[in-house]
């Protein structure tokens, strides 16, 4: 994996855009670069007329928190949905290299976290892609070493960890800790409570060497250190209205939207049935999303693992774009961000199309959808 890259020197004040966004709105999960095709052999074969496009490549993380890509490609829902037209599908390591297969064509379609979308949309000006639903929301606790961290106002004073300088987790983190009345430099960490910035591959083996006394952090990350002995101390669900923050959204290259609408619209029908398939059985999901993981990483994760992380996540059609805008005041305000422009970042028209031939409602933009 390359190094991740230092941050360039700081101005006093507010951080400058081009300096930090690349930092700021890196992937959620630090685990490397590029891409693989792996065949999945349980998915539904391509059967009746194809749709506008001959073949669609989407692309998504061999994590938990892409449930619904792992059992959609999996289960057979997005093939099935998308008929004649084959389902190509690649995993990716890390955000950067999924939003830079949208933008080279590689890709048309990615699930992604909510920092390597706005990252891309902003860096290209809001020329690569769109944001067209969402897929899930919630999976980040706070976890911490029941010894030496005994409830919240004991975070004070300890080693936390987040997966990277300025990513979600990042800057959640830093967000809370303000609100505690804490101050913490957030280029170096160094304050009230210090902020250690910790690839997620290697945090297990941190925290069971003591280097941390805890960590703010995705799943399955968190559950990765709950079977090492760590305690959970606070779910991030519980900072949000309704418990429900944005962690994975569907993303599609612009090019492709406007020449494949009908096609974007099939793989979001596939979506929305995997996610309805996966909330109304959820154990025989669980198994799918780890069955599909087995087969892009070559190993499937903990059975404890999966059974603490499962629970914390909701499978979801809404990319609650309120959240969105929300992240990125709270890294405006932890100094790390200058505010973005985020109009257009959203096309939820495709989506609402979907949500209004089965009776449902549309789902709102916050005011960032194209017009």
């Amino acid at each position: 994996m390359p190094a991740t890259p230092r941050p360039r020197p700081a101005p006093r004040g507010r951080l400058a855009l081009a300096a930090v966004l690349p930092l700021l709105l890196a992937a959620l999960v630090s685990c490397g670069y590029g891409s693989q095709a792996v065949e999945n052999r349980a998915k539904a074969a391509p059967q009746g007329p194809k749709l506008s496009a001959e073949t669609v490549r989407v692309g998504y993380f061999a994590n938990l928190t892409h449930g619904t890509a792992l059992v959609g490609d999996r289960e057979g829902f997005l093939q099935r949905e998308l008929r004649g037209t084959r389902l190509r599908t690649a995993a990716f390591n890390a955000g950067p290299s999924a939003v830079e297969a949208l933008s080279a064509g590689s890709v048309d379609i990615a699930y992604l976290g909510p920092s390597p979308a706005l990252n891309g949309y902003t860096r290209s000006g809001g020329k690569n892609l769109r944001i067209v639903a969402g897929a899930a929301s919630g999976g980040v606790r706070l976890v911490v070493n029941p010894e030496r961290v005994k409830d919240l106002a004991d975070v004070r004073g300890k080693r936390i960890a987040t997966p990277q300088l300025g990513n979600t987790q990042d800057v959640a983190f830093l967000h809370w800790a303000a609100g505690q009345g804490w101050k913490v430099d957030p280029q170096s960490g160094k304050g009230d409570v210090s902020v250690v910035r910790v690839d997620n591959r290697i945090l297990p083996d941190a925290y069971r060497s003591g280097s941390v006394d805890g960590a703010w952090v995705p799943e399955p990350t968190a559950s990765k250190l709950i079977a090492e002995g760590a305690k959970p101390l606070l779910d991030e669900a519980s900072l949000w209205p309704g418990g429900r923050f944005v962690i994975t959204n569907i993303a599609v290259a612009q090019p492709f939207l406007e020449r494949h609408p009908d096609v974007v619209e099939a793989v979001l029908r596939g979506s929305l049935k995997a996610n309805a398939w996966i909330n109304a059985h959820p154990e025989e999901a669980k198994a799918a999303a780890n069955a599909r993981i087995e087969e892009l990483t070559g190993r499937p994760l903990p059975a404890e693992v999966v059974d603490s992380a499962w629970p914390t996540i909701r499978f979801l059609d809404d990319p609650l774009a309120g959240t969105l805008r929300e992240q990125a005041r709270h890294a405006e305000a932890a100094g790390l961000l200058e505010e973005p422009r985020l109009d257009g970042v959203y096309d939820l028209r495709p989506l609402n199309r979907v949500l209004a031939a089965q009776g449902r409602a549309p789902v709102e933009d916050a005011g960032l959808g194209v017009r």
